[in-house]
């Protein structure tokens, strides 16, 4: 399949690849990532270890129906995760057994699209992520591009319209049953408060194949626009496009426009907009681009800051009964998470949130003391920024500090 890729295949379409998705390695690959990631049992109940501790026969069962073209995925558990909005996204757990089938189907069609994905587009490939599209964001602004379309899809993934993706996918692959088990997953009834029902559109947020798919769906819009000179940089669903004049931007986001009307898909019309980056900002990817003080600049933006608060108020709610050590340990964990992601925000982000976090630790030990409400005034002696360091605690300004530090070893 490598060398076929390399070489290209006759008229450009793949005729027989259910026998890789079957193999039994690429099943073995697949559930490998699938523990990986862990994730929640689905409607079957059946978690990773329980999969796990009968891996050989669940393997050799997923080869024959493979093979034999019987394999019926289930239903999909619905659930929802908060956004920092106050709204909820409605997320799909697959079963166990599903996400190894997707992920082996995954491993086989990736490469085959991979391969003539537009170079604009970031989100869920191989070698690429959201540093690389914030990277040439912040260099296109810096060369003086000054508009920025700032698209939203309204509701992309459960509006992707079956048929015409599938239209997509037979354009590279005419093994029917490849088509026939990549169809079977987009129509898995969906279980919620123990009804269920069958989508007639979308890709479920949550399943392995989705961000594939979803890919595949809108790389037509990439290539289009590069074809006609538009700076669009995507990630997944998320995408902006940068102009050097008003003219271009509002030629742009009419070009968008009829695209996504054509596809059958929706830009959200309150969300959907033209933004010049001299009187105004606008978010991608959890940061918010601006200009201040005739210097670009890109800050985390609020909803990523309300989220990580949410993450740290459960970590340290004042009745919490482990040890300090215990909570800091666990903090910890998600603010470098944090910190990796946004390191490169402007450096007074860093400050408030370190003062917030040892604010909501005092309040603990204060809790502790016996004492009423937030730690503060006197607090801030009895339990200096000093004791949390002793202690081991993440300190953003400090890894910002030591990473400009090495930034600069580097460029000098």
């Amino acid at each position: 399949m490598l060398t076929a890729l390399d070489t290209g295949v006759k008229g450009g379409v793949w005729f027989s690849l259910i026998d890789k998705v079957h193999k039994r390695r690429n099943l073995q690959a697949s559930f490998a990532k699938v523990k990986d990631n862990d994730g929640a049992a689905g409607v079957d109940h059946v978690t990773v270890t329980m999969y796990e501790q009968r891996l050989e026969a669940n393997l050799d069962y997923l080869t024959a129906a493979l093979r034999e073209g019987t394999y019926r995925p289930q239903a999909i558990r619905r659930t929802y995760i908060p956004k920092a909005d106050g709204t909820q996204r409605p997320l799909g757990i697959p079963t166990v057994q599903d996400r190894v089938v997707q992920g082996a189907l995954k491993h086989v069609l990736e490469p085959i699209f991979e391969r003539d994905f537009a170079a604009n587009s970031y989100g869920f490939r191989p070698g690429r992520g959201c540093r690389d599209a914030l990277r040439l964001v912040d260099k296109l602004l810096k060369e003086g591009y000054r508009y920025i379309v700032d698209a939203d899809l309204k509701s992309y993934f459960d509006t992707i319209p079956h048929e015409r993706l599938m239209e997509r996918l037979r354009v590279k692959v005419a093994d029917s049953r490849v088509l026939s088990l990549v169809e079977a997953f987009l129509k898995q009834g969906i279980m919620e408060d123990l009804k269920e029902w069958t989508p007639t559109d979308g890709a479920p947020q949550g399943a392995v194949l989705s961000p594939l798919l979803s890919n595949i769906y809108l790389d037509p819009l990439d290539h289009e626009m590069a074809a006609k000179g538009y700076a669009l940089i995507r990630y997944a669903d998320d995408f902006v496009i940068l102009c050097r004049s008003e003219a271009e931007a509002q030629q742009a986001l009419a070009e968008v426009q009829r695209w996504v009307a054509e596809a059958g898909l929706t830009l959200h019309p309150d969300k959907t907009r033209i933004v010049d980056i001299e009187t105004a900002g606008f978010d991608f990817l959890g940061y918010h681009f601006c200009k201040h003080k005739g210097q670009h600049r890109h800050w985390v933006r609020k909803t990523s800051a309300q989220k990580l608060k949410q993450a740290l108020r459960r970590k340290t709610k004042r009745k919490n009964g482990r040890s300090m050590d215990a909570i800091i340990k666990s903090i910890n964990l998600t603010l470098r998470g944090w910190f990796g992601y946004f390191k490169h925000s402007y450096k007074t982000t860093f400050s408030t949130v370190d003062a917030w976090v040892r604010g909501r630790l005092r309040s603990i030990l204060r809790k502790r003391q016996k004492k009423r409400g937030r730690g503060r005034g006197s607090d801030h002696q009895r339990w200096p920024n000093a004791y949390f360091a002793d202690r081991g605690l993440f300190s953003l300004v400090t890894a910002h500090r030591k990473a400009c530090q090495s930034l600069l070893r580097v460029n000098h």
